[in-house]
């Protein structure tokens, strides 16, 4: 693939899924919880960027960990079967977002389970820089499948042909994807109150479910373009 295109599909993913209304609202509830136990700003800033980092370098982890898997398939003669199966994954998860954007709440939805977010509770209550560490982790890992669409299919177009550009690219990938939460941080910092924050997210949060449904959709249909067609884009 044209490495300009797939820097700009790279982008374009990243840009979306960083706004991915699951993502920002953990860290809204997160947020909330830890200003519930603690008025200290400070320590809110500082607890922040530890939990924001900590799901940047589990994600990274995540995706190198996803693009070996796939690489080790591709070696072995799976690719087509790689780019058929992940590109009708992520057009399922698609099409799961866009019905949240007819018919939020009923059946299958991409969030956390309520039994995720009480232990994500009970874990802020008890404020330590080891107790945001292990929150980080463990939101990372639970919240993948209903952020990991774009991520899947994008670590899927890096892994046809990885190398130290591709490598880059999934570093920038994850930038971006946590620049939102960083913004969403700082106004609980200066001062915004959760509350208004949900609320912008409330009105919102049919249109980023589209956005993002149509952006895996898309990212699915050229996977399998990409791998079984034998496009060169």
């Amino acid at each position: 693939m044209n490495e300009d295109l797939t820097f700009a599909i790279v982008l374009g993913a990243a840009a979306i899924d960083s706004i991915n209304p699951c993502a920002i609202g953990v860290l809204l509830f997160l947020g909330s919880v830890l200003m519930r136990v603690s008025s200290n700003k400070t320590m809110l800033l500082q607890l922040g960027i530890t939990y924001i980092l900590t799901v940047y370098i589990v994600y990274t982890l995540s995706g190198l960990g996803l693009i070996w898997f796939q690489v080790t398939l591709i070696r072995y003669g799976f690719a087509e079967i790689v780019g058929i199966i992940v590109g009708a994954l992520v057009i399922t998860l698609g099409l799961i977002e866009i019905k949240d954007f007819f018919w939020y709440g009923k059946g299958i939805s991409l969030e956390i389970s309520p039994q995720y977010k009480e232990k994500i509770t009970k874990m802020a209550e008890k404020i330590s820089w080891l107790g945001i560490i292990t929150i980080g982790a463990f939101v990372a890992m639970v919240e993948l499948p209903c952020t990991g669409g774009p991520y899947l299919a994008i670590t899927a177009i890096l892994a046809k042909s990885f190398d130290m550009q591709a490598l880059i690219y999934l570093f920038i990938y994850n930038v971006i994807f946590i620049l939102p939460l960083l913004v969403i941080l700082l106004l609980l910092y200066f001062g915004t109150s959760s509350l208004k924050l949900k609320q912008w997210r409330q009105r919102n949060r049919k249109w980023m479910n589209l956005s993002s449904g149509l952006l895996m959709i898309s990212l699915g249909a050229l996977l399998i373009a990409y791998y079984s067609l034998g496009w060169v884009l």
